[in-house]
C-alpha cells in the first residue's frame, strides 16, 4: 500500500517556485512518476502550473479538461510524430519540437492552417538525445523563418548534470544555450529541472520544470533533502512462523536460519514494484523498530527477520513500513542499486494507492 500525500506535493512546488524566483511548470509524465497524473495534476494546476509536460501524447490527452482547467496547457516532450501533425492540431496539445524536421512539418501545417500553432523549441546543449543540435541550431539561426509561423511558448534545454553542482558541464550547457537564445527571434526561455533550481541565479528563466523534487526525491544529493517527503510504502504482515536453525527461508534457500528465528511474510514483491535486487538488503519497521529483509524478494512476497522484536509487535494483519521519511524513496533506491525515480515510477498498478492531503 503507498500513502501518497497530495499536501507535500503542493509545499514542494510552492517551495521550489520560492527558490526559482519564476514560473514553474508541472512535470507529469510516468503518470506522474508513478503517483497518479490524475490525482496530482489538478493540484498542480491549483498552485500555479500554466503548463504540465508529459512523456507522449497519449499521457497528454488522459489529462483533458476538467483535469487540466482552462489556462492549463499541456505539453508533449516526446515531440511531433511523423504523420502526427493534425492530431496534435486538433487536440490543442503543444508538440516539444525536438529537430528541424519537426519545426518545418509543424510550420508547413500552420501555413496550410492559416494560423499560428503553438509549441516549444528544444535545443540540444550536452545531453544529445532529443533537441537541435548545434547544426540544426545554426541552421535555424541563419534562417528563422519557419519560427515566424508557429506560437514558440518557450524555447527549452536540459540539463545533463544539474544533480552535480561542480561539473563543468552544467556552466557550458548554461553558456551554449545563452549564445543561442540570444541568436534567435526572442523567445521566453525554460531551463532548470529539478536540481538545476539549486544551481544559482545563472540558471533561472522564464520557467523552470522540477518533476522528481515535487515528488520529494532529493535534488541536492549529497545534503539534506529540502523536499518534504509525498510517499509512505507499507505491506501487510499475512504469516509468522518460528523456523530452527538450519532451515531455509524463500527460493534459492538464500537465507539459512542460525537460531530459532520468527519470519514475518508480508504482501509485496517485484509484481508490486518492490524490486527484487533489494533482496537481503532492505528494511522494514514496525513502530520504529527496524528489522531486516531475508531470502529473496518473489513476485508477491517479502519475508522479514523479527525475532528481536518485542513480543506482539508483529502480527498478522499489521503493516511494516517500508518506505517513509526516515526510509525514503532516494535510500530505498541505494539499498537497490538505483535511483529514487524508479522506486517511485516502478510501483506497479496492483500497489494501493491511498491519497490524502495533509
Amino acid at each position: 500500500m503507498a500513502v501518497i500525500d497530495l499536501g507535500a506535493v503542493a509545499r514542494n512546488f510552492r517551495r521550489l517556485r520560492e527558490i526559482h524566483g519564476g514560473d514553474l511548470a508541472g512535470v507529469v509524465k510516468a503518470d506522474a512518476y508513478g503517483l497518479s497524473a490524475a490525482r496530482v495534476a489538478p493540484v498542480l494546476a491549483r498552485e500555479g502550473a500554466k503548463l504540465l509536460f508529459t512523456a507522449g501524447f497519449d499521457e497528454a490527452m488522459a489529462l483533458a479538461p476538467p483535469l487540466t482547467p482552462p489556462g492549463v496547457a499541456r505539453a508533449v516532450l516526446d515531440g511531433l510524430s511523423h504523420g502526427g501533425e493534425v492530431d496534435f492540431a486538433e487536440s490543442g496539445l503543444l508538440p516539444v519540437l525536438n529537430d528541424l524536421g519537426q519545426v518545418e512539418r509543424w510550420a508547413a501545417l500552420a501555413r496550410r492552417l492559416g494560423r499560428s500553432l503553438p509549441c516549444l523549441l528544444h535545443l540540444d546543449t550536452g545531453m544529445s538525445r532529443l533537441g537541435l543540435d548545434a547544426t540544426e541550431t545554426a541552421r535555424l539561426i541563419a534562417d528563422p523563418s519557419d519560427l515566424g509561423l508557429l506560437d514558440v511558448r518557450y524555447v527549452m534545454t536540459h540539463l545533463a548534470c544539474a544533480d552535480e553542482p561542480g561539473d563543468p558541464l552544467n556552466e557550458w550547457q548554461r553558456a551554449r544555450f545563452a549564445a543561442a537564445c540570444a541568436k534567435l527571434p526572442p523567445m521566453k526561455r525554460s531551463f532548470a529541472n529539478s536540481s538545476g533550481i539549486f544551481l544559482g541565479e545563472g540558471f533561472r528563466s522564464d520557467l523552470a520544470r522540477p518533476g522528481a523534487a515535487t515528488f520529494g526525491i532529493n535534488p541536492t544529493p549529497g545534503k539534506p533533502n529540502p523536499m518534504c517527503p509525498v510517499v509512505a510504502l507499507y505491506a501487510r504482515i499475512l504469516q509468522l512462523r518460528t523456523i530452527p536453525p538450519g532451515d531455509s527461508v524463500g527460493y534459492g534457500a538464500s537465507f539459512v536460519a542460525r537460531r530459532p528465528t520468527r519470519i514475518a511474510t508480508a504482501a509485496i514483491g517485484y509484481a508490486d514494484g518492490f524490486p527484487r535486487a533489494l533482496s537481503a538488503r532492505a528494511m522494514g519497521a514496525l513502530d520504529g523498530t527496524e528489522f531486516p529483509l531475508v531470502g529473496r524478494v518473489s513476485m508477491d512476497l517479502t519475508t522479514f527477520d523479527v525475532t528481536d522484536l518485542p513480543e506482539g509487535l508483529a502480527v498478522p494483519g499489521g503493516w511494516v513500513t517500508l518506505m517513509d521519511t526516515a526510509n525514503d524513496a532516494d535510500a530505498l533506491g541505494a539499498r537497490a542499486n538505483t535511483i529514487g525515480y524508479e522506486i517511485l515510477t516502478g510501483l506497479s498498478r496492483r500497489a494501493h494507492r491511498i491519497w490524502r492531503s495533509s
